[in-house]
């Protein structure tokens, strides 16, 4: 793959991978029994489509406090530092609603319009039995958008033949105080079962390779109860409820998040095996309300002036459902019909005139900015054309709405007056597909080839949170994002081998881009803002991995990951698109003791475009490569009981992730180009699991 750039850390990573595979096959490699490793550092895919891990086992880096954090070891998954916490993931260079992210089927919505809590925020990795990446455009299943893929985060359902219990917990320790704890206790019988999970987690501030300390302290704990009708192994009704609360200092901005409350309750069925057509009844209800607080005196030293103090209190409430039918009827055809439906209204209220501490946030009237609503009927169907070959296709309509609900408008604190779009009300119809055909070449090899087309309407950080290029407001002239996009994928695995490759390339039209530092007429002087805009942009590129087994007790790793982005419209790079990164990987384990080591590899960035990127962030400019070494161990105390301990970066290298926001100027910190990754880290995890 030719690539512009210069031949560092690409090159040694290259290597290395080339020498791996080039290792002889063992006699004894056909008799080993491959197990999960005891930490994950970079998972393989498990289908030509999918890459499927387990989010309780430990992973390298240290053991994720979020959901972005988990999904960072996944080859093509890049993460936007903005403190300790709370970054946001991106895949294959496309973040926010371009990557669908579900939890147990729902959507979830932050409130925040400076983008402090994606979907992962509200994720607590260790509550969840599996993680599944679906890459690119591939199923129109699991709701409208996800241009770049879709990341489900499951809790599986569990049928006790007989009166029974299962209990689970785990503690983390690390550097920076940091200190994760989570409690899950399910008991049942076959007529149902009630589950309660505990957790908390907590950080102070990290400190970069070079001793300076980023304000990145944080402190997360939720709790949620699920109770369970069982009356046969193939019918279940769930009931779901979860509070949670947390706070988070950040290292990019001007202020930090001093509550982040979430309420839920959802409601499931499922019933499975009814007959010969009908084979299977989903249906889903659920209510999220995300409640947010940030503000510039909680988790910082406050301003000088009283009259300084600022807090604003954004609130979501996001309600939807979803009814799926699965039917087939012969052998050879399964169908997938059904309907989602979402809606979700967002308000706001902030301090008065005069500071926080003259007419606090708490006293002020919320007021509604904007609702947004989407209704999506969806099909698929599964062909086989013979045991070894499938052709899947699917196809989705949505009807999006979108009210602009805003009297006013403003920049920081300058009043930019009247809204011209108040009032107004868009709909869209937008129109999903693809087609894919799957072949088994061999009981160990897959491949793919699929073609996809989606369309993503604007969401409420593009819609309501930017200006537009000629205007205060982009309500009525922002369009959908439509993309077209090409996937093929192969998987081998057999006997010590384990390998797969996957690639795209991707056509978007009327790409939604967000630029900064826009200068704009303000009276008689000027003003800096920051607008989306419509262009039309590329990219491609691919994952590749190896996992191999060089005797039963030897396994080696090896990853790359690349992207290419290309602005089209304005002839240059397409912003916040991570540079070509390796992984590569050794580990031991003789079924009780473990130890392993990881080097991760990173590229220097020379394609980029300043001020530009998404609504998450934007390129600040060239980003130099790194290289970080991590080791880790393990014992396996009981077949209950495992403990694993690690060092991240263990040469107390200094960098930052080329996609990551620019340094805050915080007082009491010294302010970096961008937010630096911590610094050499010391990290444990005790697992308990009883039955």
């Amino acid at each position: 793959m030719s690539t512009p750039f210069r031949p560092t850390a690409m090159a040694r990573a290259t290597a290395a991978a080339v020498a791996l595979s080039a290792l002889p096959l063992s006699t004894l490699a056909q008799a080993i029994d491959v197990l999960e490793p005891i930490v994950i550092t970079a998972p393989a895919m498990t289908t030509p489509l999918e890459t499927r891990f387990d989010p309780r086992a430990p992973q390298q880096p240290l053991p994720a406090n979020d959901g972005a954090s988990l999904l960072k070891t996944i080859p093509g998954m890049s993460v936007i530092r903005k403190g300790g916490t709370d970054g946001d993931p991106l895949f294959r260079g496309m973040a926010a609603s371009r990557l669908n992210i579900l939890v147990d089927g729902e959507h979830i919505l932050g409130g925040c319009g400076m983008r402090m809590d994606p979907p992962t925020a509200y994720i607590f990795p260790d509550t969840f039995d599996k993680v599944t990446l679906l890459k690119g455009p591939q199923t129109v299943l699991r709701g409208p958008g996800g241009s770049a893929g879709t990341v489900l985060f499951e809790r599986q359902a569990t049928y006790f033949e007989e009166p029974g219990w299962r209990f689970q917990a785990a503690l983390t320790g690390a550097s920076a105080g940091r200190h994760d704890e989570v409690l899950d206790f399910k008991a049942g019988t076959p007529l149902g079962y009630v589950q309660g999970i505990a957790t908390h987690a907590q950080s102070g501030d990290y400190e970069d390779g070079d001793g300076r300390t980023v304000h990145s302290a944080y402190q997360r704990s939720s709790l949620t109860a699920t109770l369970g009708w069982t009356p046969d192994r193939h019918t279940r009704l769930e009931l779901s409820a979860l509070d949670s609360q947390a706070e988070a200092a950040y290292g990019d901005r001007s202020m930090d998040g001093s509550v982040f409350d979430r309420r839920h309750v959802g409601i499931k069925f499922e019933k499975s095996h009814i007959g010969t057509v009908l084979d299977k009844i989903e249906a889903q209800w659920f209510e999220n309300d995300v409640d947010h607080v940030m503000d510039n005196y909680s988790l910082r030293t406050p301003p000088a002036s009283t009259g300084s103090y600022m807090a604003s209190n954004p609130d979501r409430l996001t309600t939807g459902g979803r009814l799926a039918v699965t039917l087939r009827p012969n052998d050879r055809h399964k169908l997938v019909l059904g309907l989602d439906q979402q809606d979700n209204v967002h308000t706001l209220r902030k301090s008065g005139m005069g500071g926080e501490l003259a007419v606090s946030y708490a006293s002020q009237r919320r007021t509604e900015d904007a609702r947004f609503g989407n209704l999506g009927l969806f099909g698929e169907v599964t062909h086989l054309i013979n045991d070894q070959q499938r052709v899947v296709g699917g196809l989705r309509q949505d009807h999006w709405e979108a009210r602009d609900q805003r009297q006013t408008l403003s920049s920081g604190m300058m009043s930019l007056g009247a809204n011209p779009t108040a009032g107004q009300r868009r709909d869209e119809r937008l129109t999903s597909g693809f087609i894919r055909y799957e072949h088994d070449l061999s009981p160990a090899t897959q491949a793919l080839i699929g073609l996809g087309h989606t369309q993503r309407a604007p969401d409420y950080w593009e819609l309501i949170g930017k200006e537009g290029a000629n205007s205060t407001s982009v309500f009525d002239s922002l369009r959908p994002e439509k993309t077209t996009q090409l996937d093929i994928g192969l998987t081998h695995q057999s006997g010590p081998w384990q390998a797969f490759v996957s690639g795209f390339v991707s056509q978007v039209d009327d790409y939604i881009l967000i630029q900064t530092n826009v200068v704009k007429p303000s009276g008689m002087g000027t003003r800096s803002t920051t607008i989306a805009r419509n262009v039309d942009a590329r990219t491609w590129g691919a994952e590749a991995g190896v996992h191999y087994a060089f005797n039963p007790q030897w396994k080696g790793q090896a990853s790359l990951a690349y992207v290419q982005g290309d602005n089209e419209t304005d002839d240059h790079a397409l912003g916040q698109i991570p540079p070509l990164e390796s992984r590569l990987g050794l580990d031991w384990d003789n079924g009780t003791w473990t130890a392993g080591g990881l080097l991760r590899l990173v590229a220097t960035q020379h394609r980029y475009a300043t001020n530009e990127g998404n609504i998450v962030g934007q390129d600040l400019g060239r980003s130099s490569g790194f290289g970080i070494v991590s080791l880790h161990g393990g014992y396996r105390w009981s077949p209950s009981t495992t403990v694993s301990v690690g060092v991240d970066n263990l040469f107390d290298k200094t960098y930052a992730e080329a996609i990551s926001r620019g340094g805050a100027a915080v007082m009491g910190y010294e302010q970096t180009t961008r937010v630096n990754e911590p610094g050499r880290t010391w990290w444990l995890k005790l697992q308990v699991n009883l039955e």
